[in-house]
Protein backbone atom coordinates (compact mmCIF):
# COMPACT_ATOMS: atom_id res chain seq x y z
CA UNK A 1 0.00 0.00 0.00
CA UNK A 2 2.65 2.59 0.80
CA UNK A 3 5.08 2.28 -2.09
CA UNK A 4 2.05 3.45 -4.98
CA UNK A 5 1.10 6.15 -2.86
CA UNK A 6 5.06 7.53 -2.63
CA UNK A 7 5.28 7.50 -6.05
CA UNK A 8 1.84 9.68 -5.96
CA UNK A 9 3.46 11.83 -3.59
CA UNK A 10 6.15 12.89 -5.72
CA UNK A 11 4.24 12.93 -8.79
CA UNK A 12 1.73 15.05 -7.04
CA UNK A 13 4.37 17.52 -6.88
CA UNK A 14 4.71 18.35 -10.20
CA UNK A 15 0.97 18.16 -10.63
CA UNK A 16 0.51 20.80 -8.26
CA UNK A 17 2.81 23.16 -9.79
CA UNK A 18 1.29 22.87 -13.12
CA UNK A 19 -1.99 23.12 -10.80
CA UNK A 20 -0.65 26.58 -9.80
CA UNK A 21 1.34 28.05 -12.31
CA UNK A 22 -0.26 26.36 -15.92
CA UNK A 23 -3.91 27.36 -15.93
CA UNK A 24 -3.85 27.68 -20.01
CA UNK A 25 -2.08 23.63 -20.57
CA UNK A 26 -3.84 22.37 -23.52
CA UNK A 27 -6.76 20.26 -22.84
CA UNK A 28 -6.32 16.65 -23.91
CA UNK A 29 -8.36 14.82 -26.38
CA UNK A 30 -10.35 11.64 -25.01
CA UNK A 31 -10.54 8.28 -25.81
CA UNK A 32 -12.85 5.38 -25.16
CA UNK A 33 -16.16 5.64 -23.41
CA UNK A 34 -17.11 9.33 -23.69
CA UNK A 35 -14.98 10.24 -27.00
CA UNK A 36 -16.80 12.49 -28.37
CA UNK A 37 -16.52 15.96 -30.35
CA UNK A 38 -16.00 18.61 -28.43
CA UNK A 39 -18.06 21.02 -27.48
CA UNK A 40 -19.06 24.54 -29.41
CA UNK A 41 -16.08 26.67 -29.67
CA UNK A 42 -15.56 29.56 -27.16
CA UNK A 43 -16.65 32.24 -28.98
CA UNK A 44 -20.14 30.98 -29.78
CA UNK A 45 -21.02 30.76 -25.97
CA UNK A 46 -21.46 34.09 -23.95
CA UNK A 47 -18.64 35.10 -21.82
CA UNK A 48 -18.29 33.17 -18.21
CA UNK A 49 -19.93 34.68 -15.31
CA UNK A 50 -17.67 32.88 -12.79
CA UNK A 51 -13.92 34.51 -12.16
CA UNK A 52 -11.25 31.27 -11.30
CA UNK A 53 -8.61 33.51 -10.08
CA UNK A 54 -9.85 33.26 -6.50
CA UNK A 55 -10.26 29.75 -6.60
CA UNK A 56 -7.03 28.58 -7.96
CA UNK A 57 -5.03 28.39 -4.87
CA UNK A 58 -8.10 26.52 -3.30
CA UNK A 59 -8.17 24.33 -6.12
CA UNK A 60 -4.68 23.59 -6.11
CA UNK A 61 -5.02 22.61 -2.43
CA UNK A 62 -7.72 20.34 -3.60
CA UNK A 63 -6.18 18.38 -6.15
CA UNK A 64 -2.71 18.36 -3.67
CA UNK A 65 -4.32 16.65 -0.88
CA UNK A 66 -6.34 14.42 -3.02
CA UNK A 67 -3.00 13.17 -4.63
CA UNK A 68 -1.18 12.56 -1.85
CA UNK A 69 -3.85 10.89 0.12
CA UNK A 70 -4.83 7.01 -0.06
CA UNK A 71 -7.73 7.11 2.00
CA UNK A 72 -9.96 6.98 -0.76
CA UNK A 73 -7.48 3.61 -2.26
CA UNK A 74 -7.87 2.14 1.12
CA UNK A 75 -11.65 2.51 1.58
CA UNK A 76 -12.17 0.94 -1.77
CA UNK A 77 -9.85 -2.04 -0.82
CA UNK A 78 -11.94 -2.91 1.78
CA UNK A 79 -14.92 -2.30 0.33
CA UNK A 80 -13.73 -4.85 -2.61
CA UNK A 81 -11.89 -7.12 -0.39
CA UNK A 82 -14.05 -7.66 2.51
CA UNK A 83 -17.69 -7.33 1.35
CA UNK A 84 -16.78 -8.03 -2.45
CA UNK A 85 -19.55 -7.79 -5.29
CA UNK A 86 -22.78 -6.41 -4.39
CA UNK A 87 -25.83 -7.67 -6.26
CA UNK A 88 -28.99 -5.86 -5.13
CA UNK A 89 -31.04 -7.35 -2.80
CA UNK A 90 -27.98 -9.12 -1.11
CA UNK A 91 -26.84 -9.60 1.84
CA UNK A 92 -23.27 -8.11 0.71
CA UNK A 93 -24.78 -4.96 -0.56
CA UNK A 94 -26.90 -4.49 2.53
CA UNK A 95 -22.79 -4.88 4.56
CA UNK A 96 -21.80 -2.20 2.14
CA UNK A 97 -24.66 0.58 2.89
CA UNK A 98 -23.99 -0.32 6.70
CA UNK A 99 -20.62 0.15 6.35
CA UNK A 100 -20.84 3.46 4.39
CA UNK A 101 -23.57 4.81 6.70
CA UNK A 102 -21.32 4.28 10.22
CA UNK A 103 -17.90 5.17 7.76
CA UNK A 104 -19.98 8.68 6.77
CA UNK A 105 -20.62 9.78 10.35
CA UNK A 106 -17.06 8.87 11.40
CA UNK A 107 -15.94 11.00 8.79
CA UNK A 108 -18.15 13.83 10.36
CA UNK A 109 -20.10 14.32 7.57
CA UNK A 110 -23.98 15.69 7.99
CA UNK A 111 -27.30 14.32 7.34
CA UNK A 112 -25.82 11.05 7.00
CA UNK A 113 -29.27 9.05 6.32
CA UNK A 114 -29.99 5.47 4.72
CA UNK A 115 -33.16 5.87 1.98
CA UNK A 116 -35.68 3.00 2.27
CA UNK A 117 -35.33 1.74 -1.65
CA UNK A 118 -37.06 -1.24 -2.28
CA UNK A 119 -35.15 -3.44 -4.91
CA UNK A 120 -35.44 -6.74 -7.12
CA UNK A 121 -34.03 -9.41 -5.92
CA UNK A 122 -32.55 -11.63 -9.05
CA UNK A 123 -30.63 -14.91 -7.98
CA UNK A 124 -27.91 -16.36 -10.23
CA UNK A 125 -27.85 -20.09 -9.13
CA UNK A 126 -25.99 -22.89 -10.82
CA UNK A 127 -25.54 -22.69 -14.65
CA UNK A 128 -23.24 -24.56 -17.06
CA UNK A 129 -22.99 -24.47 -20.90
CA UNK A 130 -22.09 -27.56 -22.34
CA UNK A 131 -21.05 -28.51 -26.26
CA UNK A 132 -22.39 -31.95 -26.93
CA UNK A 133 -20.61 -34.49 -28.80
CA UNK A 134 -17.53 -33.07 -27.18
CA UNK A 135 -16.61 -34.90 -23.94
CA UNK A 136 -15.93 -32.44 -21.29
CA UNK A 137 -15.99 -29.62 -23.45
CA UNK A 138 -17.52 -26.71 -21.12
CA UNK A 139 -17.77 -23.56 -22.25
CA UNK A 140 -17.68 -20.12 -20.02
CA UNK A 141 -20.78 -18.66 -19.91
CA UNK A 142 -22.58 -16.15 -17.20
CA UNK A 143 -26.61 -16.25 -17.14
CA UNK A 144 -28.20 -12.11 -18.23
CA UNK A 145 -29.17 -10.35 -15.06
CA UNK A 146 -33.05 -10.87 -14.53
CA UNK A 147 -32.92 -13.56 -17.06
CA UNK A 148 -35.40 -16.84 -15.97
CA UNK A 149 -34.19 -20.35 -15.65
CA UNK A 150 -34.51 -23.35 -17.68
CA UNK A 151 -35.57 -26.47 -16.41
CA UNK A 152 -33.58 -28.14 -13.62
CA UNK A 153 -32.14 -30.67 -16.66
CA UNK A 154 -31.83 -28.03 -18.62
CA UNK A 155 -32.51 -26.95 -22.27
CA UNK A 156 -30.77 -29.31 -24.72
CA UNK A 157 -31.11 -27.79 -28.75
CA UNK A 158 -29.40 -27.24 -31.86
CA UNK A 159 -27.47 -23.94 -32.35
CA UNK A 160 -27.96 -21.78 -35.02
CA UNK A 161 -25.35 -18.81 -35.14
CA UNK A 162 -26.34 -15.15 -36.34
CA UNK A 163 -24.28 -11.43 -36.58
CA UNK A 164 -27.50 -9.29 -36.88
CA UNK A 165 -30.99 -9.36 -36.15
CA UNK A 166 -31.43 -8.92 -40.14
CA UNK A 167 -29.61 -12.46 -40.09
CA UNK A 168 -31.87 -13.38 -37.18
CA UNK A 169 -34.95 -12.37 -39.42
CA UNK A 170 -33.57 -13.75 -42.69
CA UNK A 171 -33.22 -17.01 -40.92
CA UNK A 172 -37.12 -16.56 -39.74
CA UNK A 173 -38.59 -20.01 -38.71
CA UNK A 174 -35.23 -21.73 -38.88
CA UNK A 175 -34.73 -20.43 -35.33
CA UNK A 176 -37.85 -22.54 -34.09
CA UNK A 177 -36.69 -24.87 -31.70
CA UNK A 178 -33.13 -23.89 -31.48
CA UNK A 179 -30.42 -21.90 -29.25
CA UNK A 180 -30.01 -18.75 -31.09
CA UNK A 181 -26.25 -17.64 -30.93
CA UNK A 182 -25.63 -14.02 -31.25
CA UNK A 183 -22.15 -13.32 -32.72
CA UNK A 184 -21.95 -10.05 -32.73
CA UNK A 185 -18.48 -8.05 -32.71
CA UNK A 186 -18.08 -5.71 -30.46
CA UNK A 187 -18.18 -2.31 -32.18
CA UNK A 188 -19.01 0.67 -29.22
CA UNK A 189 -21.02 -0.19 -26.60
CA UNK A 190 -23.98 1.42 -27.68
CA UNK A 191 -24.98 -0.33 -31.02
CA UNK A 192 -23.56 -3.61 -29.55
CA UNK A 193 -25.71 -3.97 -26.08
CA UNK A 194 -28.62 -3.86 -27.91
CA UNK A 195 -28.35 -7.70 -28.33
CA UNK A 196 -27.89 -8.36 -25.04
CA UNK A 197 -30.36 -6.20 -24.27
CA UNK A 198 -33.22 -7.25 -25.99
CA UNK A 199 -32.07 -10.45 -28.44
CA UNK A 200 -33.91 -12.72 -25.89
CA UNK A 201 -36.93 -11.29 -27.01
CA UNK A 202 -36.12 -11.40 -30.56
CA UNK A 203 -34.92 -14.75 -30.36
CA UNK A 204 -38.27 -15.92 -29.05
CA UNK A 205 -40.12 -14.04 -31.63
CA UNK A 206 -39.55 -16.82 -33.80
CA UNK A 207 -39.70 -19.96 -31.51
CA UNK A 208 -36.11 -20.12 -30.04
CA UNK A 209 -35.72 -22.04 -26.48
CA UNK A 210 -32.83 -19.69 -25.46
CA UNK A 211 -30.17 -17.13 -26.19
CA UNK A 212 -26.80 -16.67 -26.05
CA UNK A 213 -24.79 -13.73 -26.33
CA UNK A 214 -21.58 -12.72 -27.38
CA UNK A 215 -20.42 -10.60 -24.43
CA UNK A 216 -19.96 -6.68 -24.93
CA UNK A 217 -16.28 -6.49 -25.23
CA UNK A 218 -13.53 -6.06 -27.60
CA UNK A 219 -11.30 -8.05 -25.44
CA UNK A 220 -11.65 -11.40 -23.84
CA UNK A 221 -9.49 -14.24 -22.21
CA UNK A 222 -12.44 -16.53 -22.03
CA UNK A 223 -13.88 -13.89 -19.41
CA UNK A 224 -17.68 -14.26 -20.06
CA UNK A 225 -19.39 -10.84 -19.20
CA UNK A 226 -22.85 -10.15 -17.87
CA UNK A 227 -25.44 -7.44 -17.84
CA UNK A 228 -29.08 -6.87 -17.92
CA UNK A 229 -31.83 -7.91 -20.58
CA UNK A 230 -35.34 -6.55 -21.02
CA UNK A 231 -37.73 -9.11 -22.38
CA UNK A 232 -40.56 -7.66 -24.26
CA UNK A 233 -43.89 -8.03 -23.07
CA UNK A 234 -45.42 -9.78 -26.36
CA UNK A 235 -43.01 -12.30 -26.33
CA UNK A 236 -42.39 -15.74 -24.00
CA UNK A 237 -39.33 -15.03 -21.38
CA UNK A 238 -36.86 -17.82 -22.71
CA UNK A 239 -33.31 -18.42 -20.80
CA UNK A 240 -30.13 -16.18 -21.87
CA UNK A 241 -26.96 -15.93 -21.18
CA UNK A 242 -23.22 -14.70 -22.51
CA UNK A 243 -20.56 -16.50 -23.79
CA UNK A 244 -17.10 -15.36 -24.27
CA UNK A 245 -15.67 -14.36 -27.59
CA UNK A 246 -13.95 -17.25 -27.90
CA UNK A 247 -16.91 -19.28 -27.51
CA UNK A 248 -18.92 -17.94 -29.83
CA UNK A 249 -16.36 -17.75 -32.73
CA UNK A 250 -16.13 -21.40 -32.10
CA UNK A 251 -19.86 -21.87 -32.48
CA UNK A 252 -19.30 -19.90 -35.37
CA UNK A 253 -16.82 -21.78 -37.28
CA UNK A 254 -18.79 -24.95 -36.30
CA UNK A 255 -21.88 -23.41 -37.91
CA UNK A 256 -20.40 -22.65 -40.80
CA UNK A 257 -18.75 -25.93 -41.82
CA UNK A 258 -22.51 -27.23 -41.35
CA UNK A 259 -21.79 -29.33 -38.30
CA UNK A 260 -24.51 -28.10 -36.16
CA UNK A 261 -23.54 -27.80 -32.70
CA UNK A 262 -25.73 -29.01 -29.72
CA UNK A 263 -25.61 -27.56 -26.72
CA UNK A 264 -27.12 -28.07 -23.30
CA UNK A 265 -28.21 -24.88 -21.16
CA UNK A 266 -28.41 -25.02 -17.28
CA UNK A 267 -29.14 -22.09 -15.76
CA UNK A 268 -31.37 -21.78 -12.22
CA UNK A 269 -31.77 -18.02 -12.45
CA UNK A 270 -34.94 -17.02 -10.38
CA UNK A 271 -36.25 -13.51 -8.51
CA UNK A 272 -37.25 -13.94 -5.02
CA UNK A 273 -39.31 -11.64 -3.18
CA UNK A 274 -38.11 -7.54 -3.72
CA UNK A 275 -35.81 -6.78 -1.00
CA UNK A 276 -35.89 -3.52 0.97
CA UNK A 277 -32.48 -1.41 0.04
CA UNK A 278 -31.23 1.99 0.53
CA UNK A 279 -29.31 4.74 -1.05
CA UNK A 280 -26.54 6.50 0.74
CA UNK A 281 -26.60 9.98 1.39
CA UNK A 282 -24.70 12.62 2.87
CA UNK A 283 -24.13 16.25 2.71
CA UNK A 284 -21.92 19.02 3.40
CA UNK A 285 -23.89 21.69 4.06
CA UNK A 286 -23.77 25.05 2.30
CA UNK A 287 -22.73 28.10 4.73
CA UNK A 288 -25.23 30.88 2.62
CA UNK A 289 -27.56 28.31 0.75
CA UNK A 290 -28.28 25.08 2.51
CA UNK A 291 -31.30 24.65 0.25
CA UNK A 292 -29.41 24.46 -3.24
CA UNK A 293 -27.39 20.79 -3.71
CA UNK A 294 -24.88 20.46 -5.88
CA UNK A 295 -24.85 16.48 -6.21
CA UNK A 296 -21.97 14.15 -7.13
CA UNK A 297 -22.79 10.51 -7.32
CA UNK A 298 -22.36 7.03 -7.97
CA UNK A 299 -24.15 3.53 -7.95
CA UNK A 300 -22.95 0.97 -5.06
CA UNK A 301 -24.31 -2.30 -6.10
CA UNK A 302 -22.62 -4.17 -8.70
CA UNK A 303 -23.00 -7.69 -10.50
CA UNK A 304 -22.69 -10.75 -8.69
CA UNK A 305 -18.98 -11.34 -10.02
CA UNK A 306 -15.89 -10.12 -9.53
CA UNK A 307 -15.48 -7.39 -6.80
CA UNK A 308 -17.33 -4.36 -8.63
CA UNK A 309 -14.15 -2.44 -8.69
CA UNK A 310 -14.56 -0.34 -11.09
CA UNK A 311 -18.21 -0.47 -12.30
CA UNK A 312 -19.21 1.20 -9.91
CA UNK A 313 -17.37 0.79 -6.40
CA UNK A 314 -14.17 3.45 -7.61
CA UNK A 315 -17.00 5.74 -8.51
CA UNK A 316 -18.50 5.41 -5.30
CA UNK A 317 -15.76 6.37 -3.32
CA UNK A 318 -14.53 8.86 -5.60
CA UNK A 319 -17.44 10.90 -4.80
CA UNK A 320 -17.87 10.47 -1.21
CA UNK A 321 -14.14 11.25 -0.48
CA UNK A 322 -14.83 14.04 -2.76
CA UNK A 323 -16.70 15.67 0.05
CA UNK A 324 -14.70 14.14 2.71
CA UNK A 325 -11.89 16.01 1.56
CA UNK A 326 -13.69 19.52 1.32
CA UNK A 327 -14.81 19.10 4.73
CA UNK A 328 -11.21 18.17 5.60
CA UNK A 329 -9.70 21.43 3.99
CA UNK A 330 -12.29 23.44 5.79
CA UNK A 331 -13.68 24.76 2.44
CA UNK A 332 -17.49 24.96 2.94
CA UNK A 333 -18.95 25.88 -0.23
CA UNK A 334 -21.97 28.53 -0.34
CA UNK A 335 -24.09 25.87 -1.47
CA UNK A 336 -24.86 22.18 -0.07
CA UNK A 337 -22.93 19.37 -1.15
CA UNK A 338 -24.61 16.39 -1.47
CA UNK A 339 -23.32 12.51 -1.93
CA UNK A 340 -25.31 9.60 -3.24
CA UNK A 341 -24.30 6.44 -3.78
CA UNK A 342 -27.66 4.62 -5.08
CA UNK A 343 -28.94 1.21 -4.97
CA UNK A 344 -29.88 -0.86 -8.01
CA UNK A 345 -28.34 0.66 -11.06
CA UNK A 346 -27.57 -2.68 -12.90
CA UNK A 347 -30.73 -4.53 -12.60
CA UNK A 348 -33.62 -1.88 -12.32
CA UNK A 349 -32.75 1.44 -11.64
CA UNK A 350 -35.04 1.65 -8.83
CA UNK A 351 -32.49 3.91 -6.76
CA UNK A 352 -32.20 6.51 -9.16
CA UNK A 353 -35.93 6.74 -9.51
CA UNK A 354 -36.68 6.78 -5.68
CA UNK A 355 -34.55 9.44 -5.20
CA UNK A 356 -36.66 11.68 -8.15
CA UNK A 357 -39.51 10.76 -5.94
CA UNK A 358 -38.29 11.61 -2.68
CA UNK A 359 -36.55 14.51 -3.48
CA UNK A 360 -39.25 15.77 -6.25
CA UNK A 361 -40.16 18.85 -4.25
CA UNK A 362 -36.87 19.96 -3.77
CA UNK A 363 -35.10 19.52 -7.39
CA UNK A 364 -35.88 23.13 -9.04
CA UNK A 365 -33.03 23.76 -5.95
CA UNK A 366 -30.64 21.18 -7.61
CA UNK A 367 -27.91 22.90 -9.38
CA UNK A 368 -26.17 20.19 -10.85
CA UNK A 369 -25.78 16.42 -10.87
CA UNK A 370 -22.77 15.01 -11.45
CA UNK A 371 -23.13 11.04 -11.74
CA UNK A 372 -18.93 8.81 -11.73
CA UNK A 373 -19.92 5.64 -13.46
CA UNK A 374 -17.38 4.89 -16.09
CA UNK A 375 -14.79 3.23 -14.10
CA UNK A 376 -11.98 5.29 -12.53
CA UNK A 377 -9.14 5.52 -14.99
CA UNK A 378 -7.28 8.81 -15.58
CA UNK A 379 -9.71 11.58 -15.94
CA UNK A 380 -9.89 13.57 -18.96
CA UNK A 381 -12.93 16.14 -17.94
CA UNK A 382 -16.60 15.94 -17.59
CA UNK A 383 -19.40 15.77 -19.83
CA UNK A 384 -22.38 18.05 -19.92
CA UNK A 385 -25.84 17.73 -20.29
CA UNK A 386 -26.45 18.88 -24.10
CA UNK A 387 -29.57 20.54 -22.94
CA UNK A 388 -27.94 22.51 -20.08
CA UNK A 389 -27.93 26.47 -20.91
CA UNK A 390 -25.34 28.20 -22.91
CA UNK A 391 -23.87 29.98 -19.87
CA UNK A 392 -23.65 27.13 -18.08
CA UNK A 393 -21.31 25.52 -20.36
CA UNK A 394 -19.35 28.43 -20.52
CA UNK A 395 -18.91 28.58 -16.91
CA UNK A 396 -18.18 24.83 -16.56
CA UNK A 397 -15.47 25.14 -19.28
CA UNK A 398 -14.01 27.99 -16.92
CA UNK A 399 -14.17 25.76 -14.03
CA UNK A 400 -12.32 22.77 -15.77
CA UNK A 401 -9.26 25.17 -16.12
CA UNK A 402 -8.39 24.63 -13.00
CA UNK A 403 -8.35 20.94 -13.71
CA UNK A 404 -5.76 21.74 -16.70
CA UNK A 405 -2.56 20.06 -14.14
CA UNK A 406 -3.93 17.02 -14.13
CA UNK A 407 -5.10 17.00 -17.70
CA UNK A 408 -8.50 16.73 -16.87
CA UNK A 409 -9.96 20.16 -18.25
CA UNK A 410 -11.80 19.17 -20.75
CA UNK A 411 -16.13 19.41 -21.24
CA UNK A 412 -17.25 17.27 -23.50
CA UNK A 413 -21.05 18.07 -25.20
CA UNK A 414 -22.95 15.57 -23.67
CA UNK A 415 -23.04 13.70 -20.28
CA UNK A 416 -25.16 12.65 -17.49
CA UNK A 417 -25.98 8.69 -16.52
CA UNK A 418 -28.35 6.51 -15.74
CA UNK A 419 -28.98 7.46 -12.04
CA UNK A 420 -29.13 10.99 -12.38
CA UNK A 421 -31.35 10.35 -15.16
CA UNK A 422 -34.57 10.61 -13.78
CA UNK A 423 -33.58 13.86 -12.26
CA UNK A 424 -32.50 15.39 -15.55
CA UNK A 425 -35.91 14.83 -16.76
CA UNK A 426 -37.04 16.79 -14.42
CA UNK A 427 -34.85 19.47 -15.58
CA UNK A 428 -31.74 19.36 -13.18
CA UNK A 429 -28.31 19.72 -15.13
CA UNK A 430 -26.26 15.90 -15.52
CA UNK A 431 -22.79 15.88 -15.46
CA UNK A 432 -20.52 12.91 -15.84
CA UNK A 433 -16.91 12.37 -14.77
CA UNK A 434 -15.27 11.28 -18.14
CA UNK A 435 -12.37 8.69 -18.18
CA UNK A 436 -9.89 7.34 -20.12
CA UNK A 437 -12.12 4.30 -20.93
CA UNK A 438 -9.72 2.59 -23.30
CA UNK A 439 -9.96 -0.71 -21.21
CA UNK A 440 -12.69 -0.26 -19.55
CA UNK A 441 -14.99 -3.03 -21.49
CA UNK A 442 -12.33 -5.27 -21.19
CA UNK A 443 -13.44 -5.99 -17.63
CA UNK A 444 -16.90 -4.45 -17.66
CA UNK A 445 -19.31 -7.06 -15.61
CA UNK A 446 -16.67 -9.90 -15.45
CA UNK A 447 -15.13 -11.66 -12.78
CA UNK A 448 -12.14 -9.50 -13.72
CA UNK A 449 -13.56 -6.25 -12.29
CA UNK A 450 -11.18 -6.43 -9.16
CA UNK A 451 -9.45 -3.80 -7.24
CA UNK A 452 -5.82 -4.96 -8.60
CA UNK A 453 -7.12 -3.27 -12.27
CA UNK A 454 -7.58 0.17 -10.23
CA UNK A 455 -4.18 2.55 -10.66
CA UNK A 456 -4.31 4.34 -7.54
CA UNK A 457 -3.10 7.45 -9.04
CA UNK A 458 -5.69 7.32 -11.65
CA UNK A 459 -7.84 6.73 -8.98
CA UNK A 460 -7.00 10.06 -6.81
CA UNK A 461 -6.84 12.55 -9.90
CA UNK A 462 -10.70 11.24 -10.16
CA UNK A 463 -11.26 12.66 -6.76
CA UNK A 464 -9.45 15.63 -7.13
CA UNK A 465 -11.06 16.49 -10.13
CA UNK A 466 -14.92 15.65 -8.70
CA UNK A 467 -13.97 17.86 -5.64
CA UNK A 468 -12.62 20.92 -7.36
CA UNK A 469 -15.97 20.72 -9.99
CA UNK A 470 -18.00 20.12 -7.48
CA UNK A 471 -16.64 23.15 -5.05
CA UNK A 472 -16.44 25.41 -7.10
CA UNK A 473 -20.13 24.93 -8.66
CA UNK A 474 -21.27 24.60 -5.18
CA UNK A 475 -19.40 27.97 -4.19
CA UNK A 476 -19.60 30.56 -6.87
CA UNK A 477 -21.62 33.61 -6.57
CA UNK A 478 -23.88 33.00 -9.40
CA UNK A 479 -26.79 29.69 -9.67
CA UNK A 480 -24.94 27.65 -12.71
CA UNK A 481 -27.45 27.98 -15.39
CA UNK A 482 -29.41 30.93 -14.43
Amino acid sequence: MKEPFIAVHRFSTLLLAFALLAPAFAQTPPTGRGAQAQAPAAAALPAPRVKIEPYRERAARIIGAALTSDLAYRRLALLTDRIGHRLSGSENLRRAIAWALEEMRRDGLENVRAERVMVPHWVRGEESLELLGAPGRRLPMLGLGNSVGTPPAGVEAEAVVVRSFDELDALGEGARGKIVVYNVPFTSYGATVQYRGSGASRAARWGAVAALVRSVTPVSLQTPHTGALRYAEDQPPIPAAAVTIEGAELLQRMYDRGERPRLRLRMGAHFLPDAESANVVAELRGRERPEEVVLVSGHFDSWDVGQGAHDDGGGCIAAWEAVRLLKALGLRPRRTVRVVLYTNEENGLRGGNAYRDQHRAELPNHVLAIESDSGVYRPTGFGLDDAAPPQARADVREIAKLLSGIRADRIDPDGGGADIGPIMREGVIGMSLNVDGTHYFDIHHTEADTLDKVDPQEFAACVAALAVMAYVVADMPERLGK
